[in-house]
């Protein structure tokens, strides 16, 4: 009898002594500076990924704004701002060189000049994918800015009433004949001569030729 009395005393004692869950309630009342190991596990790789905060998009490299025109049956407004996309009827595009002659070795410096001659803004594509030079003599085309043309962008302006700007830098022509299937090899060599600079900017092209000659 004495064995077995000791037997459940023992047992008792066990039970108050052994509480696994007690740890938790335990820690979860020590203060900061407590160190509840047992209680809140260091958190592991396995977190889901929604629950790291979200990075803000990366803007696209070269976005393109969206320019209506008439065919799009909205009148030619843009849906951003409601400013019409540049006609024909809105913008002179003038083609211009640096010179009216250029000597033997000068290379004819090519550039574009846009006017709005309306009262209104209107958006226009300006970017190398919507510019085309094109150097004629006679019926003879010698030479196309797009032939041999690398990584063409696209970019959306605004051409303010009344505005008249230039191309940046200007499209320097080697006086020689291109092709696009010419691009890495040698090229026939421009005679002299008079030549015709035709350029087209935005699907608008210049009214009047720039002539110059080539000795």
């Amino acid at each position: 009898m004495l064995l077995l009395a000791l037997l459940i005393v023992g047992g008792i004692v066990a039970l108050v002594v052994w509480q696994p869950w007690r740890a938790v309630t335990d820690a979860t009342s020590q203060p900061a500076g407590g160190s509840p190991a047992s209680a809140s596990p260091a958190p592991t790789s396995s977190v889901s990924p929604s629950a790291a905060p979200s990075e803000a998009p990366t803007p696209s490299a070269t976005p393109t704004p969206r320019v209506t025109s008439s065919a799009d049956g909205d009148g030619g407004a843009s849906d951003d701002n409601d400013i019409a996309a540049c006609t024909t009827g809105d913008v002179t595009v003038t083609a211009t060189t640096d010179k009216s002659s250029y000597g033997t070795g000068e290379l004819p410096n090519l550039s574009i000049t846009l006017v709005n001659d309306t009262d209104s803004p209107c958006l226009i594509n300006v970017g190398t994918a919507a510019q085309t030079f094109e150097i004629t003599s006679g019926s003879d085309t010698w030479w196309r800015s797009t032939d041999c043309q690398t990584k063409p962008s696209d970019q959306i302006v605004t051409l303010d009433a009344g505005k008249t700007v230039k191309s940046a830098a200007p499209i320097v022509w080697d006086r020689t004949r291109s092709s696009v299937d010419t691009c890495d090899g040698d090229r026939q060599k421009a005679l002299p001569g008079w030549y015709n600079l035709s350029v087209t900017i935005g699907g608008i092209g210049s009214a009047e030729p720039a002539s110059f000659t080539l000795r």
